[in-house]
């Protein structure tokens, strides 16, 4: 289930679209100023940002640049009346992939944001090669490679977490998230699987001390690269 951040302050067409995007199977955050749109892409990881424009403290646009400031991934779609050519700029300047001008169906909604989606998927499935720091994550081939060289053959499970914190590198990766990727669900036998397979992980890592695993207690993981 894809999640999405959605900014929109007119009750009405905020909740037409909450209950639209719902019944089609997305779990949906709805805030109604940029402020809280801050707050909330701050605490959570989301898929897809839906953003109106014109609403109250910061503007859409200013909220999307500053998510793309720390997510260069995250597809960001701007939904505004504005339908100037400049206003349409101005929304790709500030870090949007898609742009929906009002008044729009529900249907158009729908098929714009599953091509976002589709479009980032792809991206991911493609990258097999995962480089941060003088590692490269070779995932075809389960292999870690240092400086160019083999460094161990991973078990699929550890290639698969790696995968996903380097998907993610600098990044938080929700440990929840994880277990259900890697294991289908977050029981505490696969809670403790993780924890060694992370340790399991940190110690191929160890020969470079500028990347690390780093524990957020109560909420994940994070891969950094300095």
């Amino acid at each position: 289930m894809s999640k999405i951040l959605y900014l929109e302050d007119e009750p009405f067409l905020g909740q037409v679209v909450v209950d639209s995007l719902q019944e089609n199977s997305y779990e949906v955050v709805w805030v109604k100023s940029g402020k809280k749109a801050l707050e909330a892409f701050e605490k959570e990881l989301f898929d897809l940002c839906l953003l109106d424009v014109m609403v109250p403290d910061i503007d859409g646009f200013s909220v999307g640049k500053q998510i793309r400031d720390v997510n260069a991934k995250i597809p960001i779609v701007f939904i505004t009346a504005k339908s100037q050519g400049a206003d349409v700029v101005q929304g790709f300047d500030s870090g949007g992939t898609e742009y929906i001008k009002k008044p729009f169906g529900l249907d158009e909604l729908h098929a714009r944001l599953k091509n976002q989606l589709n479009l980032l998927n792809a991206v991911a499935a493609e990258k097999e090669e995962i480089s941060f720091g003088k590692f490269t994550l070779d995932a075809q081939r389960l292999k870690l490679q240092f400086e160019g060289e083999t460094l161990v053959k991973l078990t699929h499970r550890e290639c698969e977490i790696l995968k996903m914190l380097g998907a993610k590198l600098n990044e938080t990766v929700e440990r929840k998230h994880l277990l259900k990727q890697i294991w289908g669900d977050d029981s505490y036998y696969n809670s403790r699987n993780l924890d060694v397979y992370i340790k399991k992980i940190r110690d191929y890592l160890s020969v470079d001390s500028e990347v690390e695993i780093i524990t957020l207690k109560g909420v994940g993981y994070k891969l950094v690269c300095a």
